[in-house]
């Protein structure tokens, strides 16, 4: 994979002198995100999701599936990802960088370990038959904070998702299409969203939502994955900068604070593509 080149020292002096002071290169304050835009498919859960000038693409899909043995009330959710080198230059095709990887891992514990959707939901015919779900990020475009946009994109693609509704006689299985029978919404338990701060040595305050260059600077980032019921879901640290429990807590004030506003900002997204869609929903 071709290597990323590192910023200018006069480049570096100058960023690092302005968080200092309490400046960011692009205007915003230190605690302010750069704006969030969805844009949905024609299809039911295609995403779009734009963070600033970072842009990812999520897709839900579905299809009928055995089981696990060890799991057989349960339905599968899978998560992958592709960073091509539509995204950075830096990318290569059909390869997969570290930071996807850990994108991928940190979504994996977001998404799927945190229970978000109701697996047992997924449940056709016990032990023989379920649904497996597929969520597919493709990354567009990188210009910081990849994962938070990411993260969004792919919850909001669940939640934006109707499967088909199933009836079952006997061993059989009869799946309806969407002008027999309304699809069904995925059944989630709640809706974690990832909040990022980069840290810098030099520097104790905070930098939210942290732009690409910013990242490449910082001596550790902190990804935090809240939901509106104020529970923290998954923390995870990058860097070797200690931190105090005053700045962790600091920091999940703030993500508190942020995942209101970005909860309902998903939420009047929703229901206002929902307006202009004739879908019956049960």
């Amino acid at each position: 994979m071709p290597r990323e080149l590192e910023p200018a020292i006069a480049q570096r002096e100058f960023v690092l002198a302005a968080l200092k002071q309490g400046l960011r290169t692009d205007g915003r304050a230190l605690l302010e995100s750069r704006n969030v835009e969805l844009v949905f498919g024609e299809e039911l859960g295609m995403v779009e999701c734009k963070l600033g000038k970072t842009r990812v693409f999520a897709n839900v899909s579905a299809t009928i599936v055995r089981p696990r043995q060890d799991r057989p009330y349960e339905g599968l959710l899978t998560i992958s990802s592709e960073i091509s080198p539509m995204a950075s230059s830096v990318y290569e095709a059909g390869r997969a960088s570290d930071e996807e990887v850990a994108i991928t891992r940190m979504l994996e514990k977001v998404i799927k370990r945190s229970g978000a959707v109701d697996l047992e939901s997924l449940c056709i015919l016990a032990g023989q038959r379920v649904w497996h779900i597929r969520l597919t990020l493709h990354f567009l475009s990188d210009e910081g904070n990849m994962l938070d946009c990411a993260c969004l994109a792919g919850i909001t693609a669940l939640r934006h998702f109707r499967r088909p509704e199933v009836e079952v006689i006997g061993e059989e299985v009869i799946i309806h299409s969407p002008e027999e029978r309304a699809p069904m919404v995925l059944s989630m338990h709640h809706t974690p969203i990832c909040i990022t701060f980069a840290l810098f040595e030099d520097s104790s305050a905070p930098v939210l939502d942290p732009s690409h260059l910013e990242t490449q600077l910082a001596t550790t980032t902190v990804h935090l994955a809240l939901n509106a019921q104020k529970e923290l879901c998954v923390m995870h640290k990058a860097g070797g900068m200690p931190l105090s429990v005053a700045e962790i807590m600091q920091c999940v004030k703030i993500g508190v604070e942020r995942v209101k506003v970005v909860s309902k900002m998903v939420n009047d997204a929703l229901e206002e593509d929902w307006k202009g869609r004739v879908v019956e929903i049960r």
